[in-house]
């Protein structure tokens, strides 16, 4: 015994001629204006707009829909720990940090250059903010991002590479426009870690941007990369042609609760 196929719904207050576009629309694959298509004709025919411009505002509507699903998407692929962004930074709290060069970095420009960006300052000094809200915008113009931190990435290289498995994440990591990398310096990596992420630099050297989070001065480098070389080639590679941004000390997390703290306070003395 055969089935009828489930029917399809449609959208309530459709006429036949209704019908026949929402199921054109399904076919397609445009839900925008399968959705928008009534409203849009309405419009237009109030304004008595031509039907060039119906058309152009058909496809406008789905071509911003689907830009913005795909922004969404690409922010979620790059798995950032907690969303941030640029506009929710208080420059007015940390000096140090110039609100010119941080919007400049929010335009694609320098990932498509493949230049390297370094945020550097104690903890608490907004350079996770910064690397996220940067990663964020550049996620959203359009490019693949990655963001991880430090540990988690020379761990599952050193997997990988005791899997028989680097070159491939080598080369599923050559596929994202921006690293972000966050936490780094924050521990001492063997010579086999140092080594897996040297080679991880080299490969994206002026083809593929990097931007790290760091509270080590590059004078603590060698901490962390204890190979004296391999320091110096790392610090020359994320240092050529790239941006410096440093946070400086004082903690932005701890300058916002109070600046937060006396502006409820004098709402409160205002009530």
């Amino acid at each position: 015994m055969t089935t009828a196929p489930a029917e399809r719904k449609t959208l309530p207050g459709m006429d036949s001629l209704d019908t026949l576009i929402d199921q054109a629309c399904r076919s397609l694959a445009m839900p925008t204006i399968r959705e928008r298509f009534s409203e849009i004709a309405e419009s237009s025919l109030r304004e008595q707009a031509s039907y060039k411009t119906f058309l152009l505002e058909l496809l406008e509507a789905e071509v911003e829909h689907r830009d913005e699903r795909r922004r969404t998407r690409l922010v979620r692929e790059a798995k950032f720990r907690r969303p941030k962004r640029i506009e929710d930074f208080d420059f007015a709290i940390n000096p140090n940090i110039s609100q010119e060069v941080v919007n400049t970095l929010t335009e694609p420009g320098w990932v498509a250059s493949g230049q390297p960006l370094c945020l550097i300052g104690d903890s608490g000094t907004g350079k996770t903010h910064l690397l996220i809200g940067i990663g964020t915008a550049i996620a959203e113009s359009g490019l693949k991002v990655r963001y991880t931190t430090t540990a988690n990435l020379v761990n599952e290289l050193s997997e990988a590479a005791g899997d028989k498995q680097l070159t491939r994440v080598y080369a599923r990591y050559d596929k994202v426009d921006l690293l972000c990398l966050d936490e780094f310096g924050y521990m001492e990596l063997d010579k086999v870690g140092a080594k897996l992420l040297f080679q991880l630099f080299t490969d994206r050297e002026e083809r593929r941007a990097i931007a790290i989070a760091t509270n080590a001065p590059f004078s603590e480098w060698p901490k962390t990369f204890t190979d004296q070389r391999l320091c110096r080639a790392v610090i020359d590679r994320m240092t050529f042609n790239g941006t410096i941004i440093e946070t400086g000390s004082e903690s932005y997390r701890a300058q916002s609760t109070q600046a937060r703290l006396l502006e409820q306070a004098a709402q409160l003395t205002g009530d």
